[in-house]
């Protein structure tokens, strides 16, 4: 059981916190001494019962007709069985109101403020209060505690745990390693001794060479010494059956010419070798609910108010130069990539200036790009089915090759995956592939009846919104078609009610950081607005867009919008 000393000082402190947040407290209510009424330092007689500042201790304790006991006035207060009026500090209080929840004594009574209140005796409301802490103490010590003490005692096993998986990591990594040390040391052994090879067979050719070049000038110097005899010795008879063997020698040896070998080492793309060599999986944390919580102050993250504006505006426009522009995304905030016609993919900066072109193998045959989470440039070939990465060192190279499908459009995912809209050669079905690296690792074709999600043919691009769904805009059948991750449709937008000319034509697709879903539709010269869950919010149809077609947003939330015919791309201001 709690014991009294406890309550008491509870409920002193439980006073004077009622006394200082009072508001109708005032200065006459204070406690002042019974002698001089000075509200200054208080001190109690427990004999006398009387209040006392300390000038008038030395007066009261001077009458010896009494053993005067004095103690300072939070003392007195740790006697008393019930906490004093916050209203009449000399009166203790006996009674509670459950509505205001504060003591008050019997004078309070009479002043009308708890009147029609409901008011129990205050033993009741101690009672009351000594079972809460008594029920308080036993949840703590019999559940709470004890949980907190198997949770503390899991964590030295689990960063045992953690340790150990480490070192299996480091072990199959280095193992890992030590394999392709002994690829690369085979690669490069190989190599010399090839050279070694290529050195014998040459060495052997000029060998063979220089034998017959020396037994010439053998011949040769032997022919110098007998012409100069014959022509010493003036001998009428060795000159007259002298035969010329000249001839012999005239017609040199051919030359032989070889074509050194040379080394062309080949440039190190590390993306490509951390794919063959192996990576890590994601590290991640999950929580279990538990029972018993302890609140506690932490920053929550608020997410910025990006509120539509009411007239959207364009910052700034760049005239790319196509002749037709059908795909544009964001490298970062302050550039852009492009893609149109012919075979030049551009990227522009803010300032209109183009800060890079790249000439990709085949004319007009770049369906769509895509900016990785590492800022390369990924792009679609139709004609030979490949998806192609450009790396910051410019090189290119195809890391999908597709077979009996044509690649149409593709976007990166948060997890940095490529979501690829791909069509069947005899041009009948349309899918959804979710490549991590050239793996395949899911496909969106079907919905749970077994009907295909997309129609066949027509222009369709892809976005990812922010909560993983996978959105496809399919001008065919004039919709939006939205799938969460596991490829369960969610939703089909085909435009709000409306009176527009033409019908809900969409083509390029976007998301923001509030997962709103943008799409272009071209028929009719604007941008549809939804939510997350395929609820319009409105038109952007004010900024002279003409025939918009590829869309991007950056990382504040400003909308690029591709015009086709114009091949303008307009920055447009729609949110806060």
């Amino acid at each position: 059981m709690v014991t009294e000393p406890f309550v008491i000082i509870f409920q002193w402190i439980n006073s004077k916190l009622c006394l200082a947040m009072d508001p109708w407290n005032s200065a006459q209510d204070v406690v002042r001494c019974t002698l001089c009424q000075t509200p200054k330092d208080p001190m109690h007689c427990e004999v006398c019962h009387i209040h006392l500042c300390k000038d008038c201790v030395e007066k009261h304790l001077s009458d010896f007709s009494k053993v005067h006991k004095v103690v300072t006035f939070k003392q007195y207060l740790t006697t008393l069985k019930y906490p004093m009026c916050r209203k009449h500090p000399a009166k203790q209080c006996e009674f509670h109101c459950e509505q205001c929840d504060i003591p008050f004594c019997a004078k309070c009574v009479s002043s009308g403020k708890h009147l029609r209140h409901k008011t129990v005796d205050i033993s009741i409301n101690i009672e009351n209060k000594k079972k809460l802490l008594q029920n308080d103490l036993q949840e703590l010590e019999k559940n709470i505690y004890p949980r907190y003490l198997d949770l503390a005692s899991d964590i030295p096993v689990q960063k045992a745990d953690l340790s150990r998986n480490s070192q299996l990591l480091t072990t199959a990594i280095n193992k890992q390693g030590e394999v392709w040390h002994r690829e690369i040391d085979t690669i490069v052994k190989n190599l010399t001794s090839d050279v070694y090879k290529m050195e014998c067979e040459h060495m052997t050719v000029l060998g063979h060479h220089e034998v017959n070049i020396t037994q010439n000038i053998s011949k040769i110097t032997e022919a110098i010494e007998d012409l100069k005899e014959i022509l010493e010795s003036d001998d009428i008879l060795l000159i007259s059956e002298y035969k010329p063997k000249n001839a012999e020698f005239r017609r040199l040896p051919s030359k032989v010419k070889v074509s050194l070998p040379n080394f062309v080492p080949k440039n190190i793309i590390r993306n490509w070798l951390i794919q063959q060599f192996g990576s890590l999986s994601t590290l991640s944390f999950t929580t279990e609910e538990q029972e018993y919580k302890i609140p506690t102050q932490r920053a929550e993250f608020s997410p910025p108010d990006r509120s539509l504006i009411d007239v959207p505006r364009v910052i700034t426009a760049i005239d790319t130069g196509y002749k037709c522009l059908n795909s544009v995304d964001c490298l970062n905030d302050d550039k852009i990539w492009t893609c149109g016609d012919g075979k030049i993919l551009k990227l522009y900066n803010l300032q209109k200036e183009i800060v890079k072109s790249v000439e990709t193998k085949f004319e007009n045959q770049t369906r769509d790009i895509a900016v990785t989470r590492n800022e390369n440039l990924v792009f679609t070939e139709y004609n030979d089915r490949t998806v192609n990465v450009l790396y910051e060192n410019e090189q290119m190279q195809a890391v999908i090759k597709i077979t009996g499908w044509i690649p149409r459009s593709l976007c990166c995912t948060s997890s940095n995956d490529l979501l690829v809209v791909m069509e069947s050669d005899d041009y009948k079905q349309i899918k959804v592939v979710r490549y991590s690296g050239a793996t395949e690792k899911q496909r969106y074709q079907f919905d749970d009846k077994k009907r295909p999600l997309y129609s066949s043919g027509s222009v369709k691009y892809i976005c990812e919104n922010r909560n993983r769904d996978i959105c496809v805009s399919d001008c065919r059948v004039h919709a939006v078609v939205v799938v969460n991750q596991t490829g369960k449709l969610r939703f089909t937008y085909t435009g709000p009610p409306s009176t527009t000319k033409e019908s809900f034509g969409p083509v390029g697709i976007a998301t923001d950081s509030l997962s709103r879903i943008l799409t272009a539709d071209w028929n009719n010269h604007r941008i549809h607005i939804v939510n997350e869950d395929g609820q319009f919010l409105r038109y952007i149809n004010n900024c002279d867009l003409l025939s918009p077609w590829g869309l991007c947003v950056d990382s504040s939330d400003n909308l690029f919008v591709a015009e086709w015919g114009t091949a303008i791309v307009k920055k447009i201001k729609y949110c806060i």
